[in-house]
């Protein structure tokens, strides 16, 4: 299935954003390795945070987390220190997504861990048992996810943990969003450099624990401002505060250069149209925030400001290779990129010959799906977009809201 989608010509509408599904995701892991957990407030309802839910309440020891890859990382783990042999698989992208360093690095602390097709890959059987733990060395360039669900763990080993970070660390936002919500959960987390001890002690769960929006969300809102024609576009986001643990959050500043203000009040954001601050070659490295890529390589393209993004490697193990999807498809919209090292997209502000009438293909990918709808507000005739479905995984509803923003969404 096709949507078409056609844009208003101005915004104006307050959304109520989804629950944070990073936050979500840890809190669950947290949660569950209390001694008496307790009732979490305001949790995401996306996909990804339901196959969580479903996975920790699972009774019959054989999993399907589909294509959710925090899921995989954070179970996996997770499921290493508590009783019981279980099996843990997914969709076939996903038994085609790397997981040997995580399992490496477990199997160091004693975890008891089985390929059960193809090595280095899920699926998984784990037989849990309690690890001594101890120290390990990890390459902190390839994802931040197994290095989260390590330390989400490590207060349960017989010997702590000290978990030292080789190379460029990516993401690392999202490690000190794991640590922050560790120490809310009354664990002591230590780190010095790109190291980080864990002593052996015992998680207390939280009272009341209420997650925060979704910062992550309010990018295809920024990205919206950023395209909407009318100087006197306006989205008011209730519930995201200065200084939130999530990374994501700096996508602020990141717009700030290319014509969106963010405006703090008392009950949340308000996003405002701005003076782009150039035209010319647009830098950044995205290894804090690689998740925000695609909303920015796309706004920016169709805004005509060429850019030169780095830090991207970690795009390449995603729910697919968003790197060569990105390439592909603005494609189709007169934009050839460059991919350079496995890391770097470039756009040098040509444009050459775009489809006549270009279908966004969403690779399973919610990411793909929610950057490339905004583009609607560039194009007279709208844009299609393929498998719209796709964005339950972490907004389910985005097309919702954009039709109450003044959206026309058909089927096709």
């Amino acid at each position: 299935m096709n949507y078409l989608i056609k844009a208003p010509e101005t915004l104006n509408d307050e959304i109520a954003l989804p629950a944070s599904k990073s936050i979500s995701n840890r809190v669950l892991i947290l949660n569950s390795l209390c001694s008496h957990p307790k009732k979490i407030q305001n949790i995401s309802v996306c996909d990804d945070t339901g196959v969580m839910i479903k996975a920790l309440h699972d009774d019959t020891g054989a999993i399907d987390i589909g294509a959710a890859g925090t899921a995989m990382r954070f179970l996996t783990a997770c499921f290493s220190v508590k009783n019981g042999t279980r099996t843990i698989t997914g969709t076939e992208r996903m038994k085609n997504r790397p997981i040997k360093l995580l399992v490496d690095a477990l199997r160091l602390s004693g975890a008891e861990i089985e390929y059960m097709e193809k090595e280095s890959f899920p699926p998984l059987q784990i037989k849990g048992r309690t690890l001594a733990g101890g120290h390990i060395c990890l390459d902190g360039g390839v994802s931040s996810q197994y290095i989260s669900a390590l330390l989400m763990i490590a207060p349960l080993m017989t010997d702590g943990l000290s978990l030292h970070l080789t190379g460029n660390v990516v993401s690392a936002p999202y490690i000190k969003l794991t640590t922050g919500l560790m120490r809310m959960f009354g664990v002591v987390v230590y780190e010095e450099g790109q190291t980080f001890t864990v002593p052996p002690q015992q998680y207390s769960a939280v009272e009341n624990f209420t997650v925060e929006p979704d910062w992550s969300a309010a990018s295809y809102w920024y990205e919206m401002i950023a395209l909407c024609k009318n100087k006197d576009a306006r989205i008011s986001l209730p519930g995201l505060l200065p200084g939130s643990l999530q990374g994501d959050a700096s996508i602020a500043a990141l717009f700030d250069g290319i014509g969106v203000k963010t405006t703090f009040t008392s009950s949340g954001v308000t996003l405002t149209k701005k003076e782009k601050e150039t035209n010319a070659l647009l830098t950044f490295d995205f290894v804090s925030m690689p998740d925000m890529a695609q909303t920015a390589v796309v706004t920016c393209a169709m805004l005509g400001i060429p850019f030169r993004f780095n830090g991207l490697q970690s795009l390449k193990i995603k729910e697919t290779d968003r790197l060569e999807a990105l390439k592909t498809e603005l494609a189709e919209f007169g934009c050839p990129l460059t991919v350079y090292d496995g890391n770097t997209l470039e756009w040098n502000g040509q444009k050459s010959r775009s489809a006549q009438t270009p279908v966004v293909a969403t690779y399973e990918d919610h990411r793909m799906a929610m950057a490339f709808a905004p583009v609607a507000l560039c194009r007279q005739d709208g844009v299609y977009i393929s498998d719209p479905e796709v964005v339950s995984k972490s907004y389910p509803s985005y097309w919702d809201d954009l039709r109450k923003t003044g959206f026309l969404i058909t089927n096709d």
